[in-house]
């Protein structure tokens, strides 16, 4: 049976509809064509009294293929698959394991019964990728689970573990054995003469005013991304319309989403995600299983965590007695703070500490197979870890720093074996922060490289090489976006005005509210050593003025802002040293518009991620893209920067960037790869390898 997509097996009255299209049963046409097919063969088949649907291999069945969506629906539409499976005389029920997720998950709830194991996940993810289920999923979710609920499932699009499904009604059993117990609920619904049909049932008593104060508060929440929106019209449809009526209004709202500029632009970031984390070609990655992390301060913490999360053994080094305590009581917190959040049983806590040892001397990382360096971003401290790692560790382990400035090819030139050093800047908090810039040194080896991509994967995070260069991609941009920020503060805005600009433009948070988050002294030391290099250009001394009064953002109650209660607020010692500045500067203050703002920091941006990719610290532009989506908050619903640049035209772009050299002087000129790309009339996209 090789080959054959989905396939009708007997297990005695029982008609198992088996998905076998390997890796992930995604619904490919000829996917979605047999599961017409094999369920019409059940429903004419007098010897089957029930159906279980299943998938072979590692998961249920996932979704459309995301390609599909680049061109016209092509026939069979998943609608028809589960208006097919719904209506059946004969009880349907799912058998998931692994993944069901979108259409795989529209799948289930057009059964007549559903039951998972215990790893296995559901979720209609579609508007992550700008678009809202169109097979239904918006009208039965509410008649399973209700109008509250549904509302945040549908529009976050967020993966929901076996047993909080069944918490909320999502499946009707979790079972380990999860085809055997299918099987027996689809024999006792057959038995009883039942067809439990979603789409016949009303939708369960709900508050209209709660479920409107929800929504209000998913489109704060979505801050100009259109496919939360639309999700919560769709849901809303289902509190009010007939069954029929409501799918009808579902699949328009799906189409006029389909080609949108967000979906391509989310659909573009679904591919960049995949490239940018390829391995070279032929490349192997070591086998990793213990780790070992030098330094224990919030970035040591976090990896440590991070690590423990997916089962890897992890040995922590400090420098002394009080630094190791300080770093097991973060660790301590940082687990405690899981619990509560219900993201951890006590149970899974105690395995994750366990996973953890914590030691004095750098000799208990001999037998690790990656060593992490994580001390404070100070050459002399690190360029002192990799020479005694080098005299410690086995010559094939690999060694790697966090450093988000320094020259990674300075401190292989430290160890006895340079091709076994690269980067990993981890972003904070690395519990939870999805980006990794794996930095590849001159010398890295394609199985070290390899290595380094397989560690982020199995952290489960994003991850994208860069060149080395100051700044690597990411913090080499923010530098000068936070240039331009300052820049519109000493022309005449204050920081909560350049934040509210930033955030109409779709950032949760603005850049100088996000410096306040991470600690204005985290890069003070890496921003003052970066101004050396750009003396042409006008620096702005607030952030120096801040950090010398001590106010390094939330961890010391004031930066940018104060901090109070968990509040942020405008302070008036701020708005004095802005005005100081711009007075210094002998710069006369006026209202600087938000659009001027967010045309003057997207400038920024793509200006030097043009130099970046001349310099060949990036290898393509949707890295450039993912860098800044998942490290830096840029609204994924625009692709980002260099998506958004092509989405605009290159000859606009060139022409603000024109401008903004202008006004602001030496060091402002456009990059050259932007001005030739520019006059050719080509996009960064053309730059794609």
């Amino acid at each position: 049976m090789s080959g054959i997509p989905v396939r009708l097996e007997r297990e005695g009255d029982i008609g198992l509809i088996l998905v076998d299209h390997p890796p992930a049963n995604v619904l490919s046409p000829p996917v979605r064509q047999g599961l017409l097919n094999v369920i019409a063969e059940l429903a004419g088949d007098p010897h089957l009294s029930a159906g279980v649907i299943a998938g072979a291999g590692r998961s249920f069945m996932a979704g459309v293929d995301v390609r599909e969506f680049d061109s016209p629906p092509v026939e069979p539409v998943l609608a028809a698959i589960t208006a097919a499976l719904e209506a059946l005389a004969k009880p349907v029920v799912a058998s998931m394991h692994g993944s069901a997720l979108g259409g795989g998950f529209e799948i289930a709830l057009a059964c007549h019964g559903r039951v998972i194991a215990p790893d296995g996940a559901v979720g209609l993810p579609e508007v992550l990728l700008g678009l809202i289920p169109s097979a239904g999923g918006t009208q039965r979710l509410p008649r399973l689970v209700g109008a509250i609920a549904s509302l945040d499932l549908i529009a976050s699009g967020r993966r929901v573990p076996a047993a909080e499904a069944l918490k909320l009604g999502l499946v009707d059993e979790v079972a380990t054995d999860v085809r055997g117990a299918a099987i027996a609920r689809a024999r006792a619904l057959s038995a009883l003469g039942a067809l439990p049909r979603l789409s016949e049932r009303p939708v369960p008593p709900y508050d209209r005013s709660e479920f409107d104060t929800a929504v209000a508060m998913m489109a704060r929440r979505s801050r100009g991304h259109a496919a939360p929106l639309r999700a919560a019209e769709a849901v809303g449809l289902a509190l009010t319309l007939p069954f029929a009526e409501g799918l009808e209004r579902e699949q328009e709202l799906a189409r006029g989403l389909r080609q949108s500029v967000q979906a391509r632009a989310l659909r573009h970031l679904f591919h960049a995600e995949r490239l940018a984390a390829r391995p070279p070609l032929g490349a192997a990655p070591r086998p990793l299983s213990r780790i070992g992390i030098v330094g224990g301060g919030a970035m040591g913490s976090g990896l440590a965590v991070a690590l423990a999360d997916v089962g890897l053994e992890t040995i922590l080094v400090e420098a002394d007695a009080g630094a190791r305590s300080a770093a097991e009581q973060r660790i301590g917190a940082i687990l405690d703070r899981q619990v509560q959040a219900a993201r951890l049983s006590s149970d899974a806590r105690a395995e994750r500490e366990n996973r953890i040892a914590t030691a004095l001397d750098l000799g208990t990382l001999a037998r690790t197979d990656l060593v992490i360096e994580a001390v404070s971003e100070d050459p002399a401290a690190k360029r002192g870890v990799f020479r005694a790692l080098s005299g410690v560790v086995r010559r094939d382990a690999v060694l790697a720093s966090t450093t988000s400035f320094l020259d990674i090819d300075a401190l292989a030139d430290l160890v006895d074996a340079p091709d076994r050093v690269l980067g990993l800047h981890f972003f904070c908090p690395a519990q939870a922060a999805r980006l990794v810039e794996v930095v590849r040194a001159a010398r890295t080896g394609p199985a070290v490289l390899a290595s380094g991509l397989a560690l982020a994967r199995r952290t489960r995070k994003v991850a994208v090489v860069s060149g080395v260069g100051e700044g690597f991609i990411g913090n080499r941009i923010l530098l000068r976006w936070r240039l331009q920020c300052e820049y519109a503060l000493e022309e005449g805005a204050l920081p909560e005005e350049v934040d509210a600009a930033h955030e109409v433009w779709g950032f949760a948070v603005g850049p100088f509210a996000a410096a306040d988050m991470a600690g204005l002294d985290t890069g003070w030391g890496a921003w003052r050593r970066g101004a050396q290099h750009r003396i042409r250009e006008r620096l702005v001394p607030i952030t120096d003025w801040l950090c010398e009064q001590g106010r390094f953002g939330q961890k010391t109650g004031a930066g940018w802002y104060l901090h109070r209660d968990g509040k942020r607020l405008p302070d008036p010692v701020v708005a004095a040293l802005v005005a100081r500045a711009s007075a210094a500067r002998g710069i006369h203050r006026r209202k600087v518009l938000a659009a001027t703002i967010q045309e003057r920091a997207h400038a920024a941006m793509v200006n030097e991620a043009a130099r970046i990719l001349a310099d060949g610290v990036a290898a393509r532009p949707s890295d450039i893209d993912v860098v800044m989506v998942h490290g830096y908050g840029y609204p994924a619903w625009r692709g980002g920067p260099l998506f958004e640049a092509d989405t605009i035209g290159l000859g606009e772009v060139l022409r603000r960037v024109e401008a903004m050299a202008a006004h602001d002087g030496p060091g402002w000129e456009p990059a050259p790869l932007l001005r030739e790309l520019a006059r050719q009339g080509r996009r960064f996209a053309d730059l794609e390898t």
